[in-house]
């Protein structure tokens, strides 16, 4: 059952009511200040002090010294007098105003001797502005730059540590809006039932999930799903990042976190989405405060979960790219329930994807969706939404009123293989040949060993490239076989011995190529028991297990593998050299190659290739790019933390 307005907002309310209370006292203290006191001016010390009140100008303006009170006291001139705390106010007879400073008080006390021993009264004589008469607020306004400094930090505490405002019901976004990720909103099904009636789990005994986490490649849409099934529930929807618990002060991150569940709490039936999950980090041994600060952190947060109702209706989306950061008991059963994949689109949901973004722009002539999501697999919704956006940058770059299928192409390639820069340096000849001739190998040997649907080739620089083989999968594939991952090491090497081939000389612009097949080459004999020697041992499986190893022998199996494939390669470009010699001068004619080309100059030589070729027929690994990018240098050093554990390679790209 849901609390009234006022249950719900009651200390927003109180905290409004007081304001106004403050607000109204400082404005009547203002203008009663402003108005001025009228003293009945019975004699003239009270008329002396109404006008110091209103100006101690008179006085301020002629200051005199002892000898001058001395004198005029003796003779009779002093017609009233004020003491204040730091000085004394002379009014004689014929007119004269002055004054006298009196920090000590000395002067004042001989004065009221010398008043004191006479036998009757000399002149007027009273206080003005002395402590003892001052109101009090005068001393705590005297200290209003450290009022003004505790007020603006007050402030920022306020807005630092106030609870995240529940996000009611207007997200905008339904499951039908999120195209793709079916899996997950198929097992988000129950999620969705417990949040639209609580009590009906309750009632069956039933325990409902009280945390789900989301993973998957960035951009897949984790936060979509929240936003969409926070509207399905017709639920409250609060969005934090596990970095906004993090503070420099102690304590203000377990507050963030109590504020958090008991606004959550408050606006049940609520879903608390917590993007970035692994930014609240995994407990350790407290060596640094740092680390005990976090460490409280988490086990508040494991606290807040375990405190959760059975008919709350709170639920703990999480949404994370790296989910082997968190705490395992942040993810055990019974607080994170589920963990639900979320993952890329399929050639359909990317079709769609096309024609949904496409929608929201103005587009011209006969548009292809089923071309661009063929050759956009392995691309996440967002890039596809980048793709559309930067088509409609393309089209008003180019004064254009409508985006046509070309700009889409264009921005296809530029999501691929970068932008095209301008005022690029001229290369000079010898450069021009060997970028050639590199992308002409890669282009060649991917033609050859199937590696995928070769797009283009071409030595114009694209982003940091200087020239680039587009080369795109031609299906979704999730498992890869061990001579595709041959193959695309090949591929990757290609452009190294095209230049050896060449020039009997190798550059630096095969550092990258080197540094991916390298990683590749590492996941294959330290991961997926893939090596030259048969060892089937897993390097991930060691460092989870925290033992000592000598990494040397992964790295000599690797470096095997690699001198294997690169002889292969070089075998294989050997028999291909009539095509590598027609593409390498054709793109030094016409700078660009189409694929088709490509694969017309390498099919007459297909059936001479030699015996042992390293990919079956009909299987493409993931693939997105090799490029050839400018001759930087690069550390030919490697991490073993590289070696990691999947069932997907790497892909960047290829000539550095």
């Amino acid at each position: 059952m849901k609390k009234s307005f006022v249950a719900r907002h009651r200390r927003a309310l109180g905290a409004i009511l007081l304001c106004l209370v403050v607000n109204a006292a400082a404005l009547a203290w203002f203008w009663g200040s402003r108005q001025p006191v009228v003293a009945p001016a019975r004699d003239i010390s009270a008329s002396m002090l109404q006008e110091l009140k209103q100006s101690t100008a008179p006085w301020s303006e002629n200051r005199r010294d002892l000898s001058t009170l001395v004198s005029d006291m003796r003779d009779g001139r002093i017609a009233s007098a004020a003491l204040s705390d730091e000085a004394i106010y002379i009014s004689t007879h014929d007119g004269r105003r002055y004054w006298l400073a009196d920090q000590s008080g000395r002067v004042g006390q001989m004065l009221l001797r010398d008043y004191g021993n006479a036998g009757a009264a000399l002149f007027p004589v009273a206080l003005f502005d002395t402590d003892g008469e001052a109101p009090w607020y005068r001393a705590v306004l005297q200290q209003w730059p450290l009022l003004l400094l505790l007020f603006a930090g007050l402030l920022f505490a306020i807005c630092k540590l106030r609870p995240q405002q529940p996000l009611r019901q207007d997200t905008g976004i339904s499951f039908a809006d999120v195209i793709g990720a079916s899996e997950a909103k198929l097992a988000l099904q129950d999620v969705t039932a417990y949040l639209r009636d609580p009590a009906a789990f309750s009632a069956l005994g039933a325990r409902p999930p009280r945390g789900v986490l989301l993973t998957g490649e960035p951009g897949t849409g984790k936060t979509q799903l929240a936003k969409a099934l926070a509207s399905e529930c017709n639920a409250s929807f609060i969005q934090v990042t596990g970095s906004d618990f993090s503070s420099m002060y102690f304590g203000v991150g377990i507050h963030k976190v109590k504020s958090l569940f008991r606004s959550a709490r408050n606006n049940a039936p609520c879903i608390v989405f917590i993007d970035e999950i692994d930014g609240i980090g995994r407990r350790g041994e407290q060596s640094r405060s740092s680390d005990a600060e976090g460490n409280r952190i988490v086990n508040q947060f494991l606290t807040e979960l375990d405190g959760f109702a059975p008919d709350s209706g709170v639920l703990v989306l999480g949404a994370t790219n790296f989910p082997n950061s968190l705490d395992p008991a942040l993810v055990r059963e019974g607080r994170f329930d589920r963990s639900i994949a979320v993952s890329l689109p399929s050639l359909s949901e990317r079709e769609q994807l096309f024609q949904l973004y496409a929608g929201k722009v103005k587009t011209a002539g006969a548009v292809d969706f089923a071309q661009l999501a063929r050759n956009s697999v392995g691309l996440t919704p967002a890039a596809i939404a980048y793709i559309v956006n930067h088509a409609a940058l393309l089209a008003a770059r180019g004064q254009q009123r409508q985006v046509v299928m070309q700009h889409f192409v264009d921005a296809l390639e530029t999501c691929r293989i970068g932008e095209q820069p301008s005022g690029v340096s001229v290369l000079s000849e010898s450069d021009r040949t060997r970028i050639a001739v590199h992308e002409a190998g890669h282009a060649i040997v991917a033609a050859a060993l199937n590696c995928g649907r070769v797009e283009k080739v071409t030595i114009l620089p694209r982003g940091q490239a200087l020239g680039v083989t587009l080369v795109t999968p031609v299906e979704d594939k999730r498992l890869h076989l061990e001579s595709e991952l041959r193959a695309r090491i090949q591929m990757l090497l290609a452009g190294r011995n095209a230049e050896q081939l060449y020039f009997h000389e190798v550059s630096s612009g095969a550092g990258q190529d080197l540094h991916e097949a390298s990683k590749l080459a590492l996941s294959m004999v330290g991961a997926l028991g893939m090596g030259p020697k048969g060892s089937l041992l897993s390097l991930q499986a060691v460092r989870d297990a925290h033992l000592d190893s000598d990494p040397r022998e992964a790295l000599e199996a690797a470096d095997d593998l690699l001198r294997q494939l690169d002889q292969e390669c070089h075998a294989l470009l050997l028999s291909l050299k009539p095509a590598l010699d027609h593409i390498g001068e054709r793109l030094l004619q016409e700078e660009t190659v189409p694929g088709e080309d490509v694969v017309a100059a390498v099919a007459p030589f297909m059936n001479a290739l030699p015996g042992k070729v390293s990919v079956l027929p009909g299987h493409t690994p993931h693939l997105e790019r090799v490029a050839a990018s400018a001759y930087d240098g690069l550390d030919p050093l490697f991490d073993l933390s590289l070696v990691e554990e999947e069932d997907e390679p790497h892909t960047g790209p290829g000539m550095i």
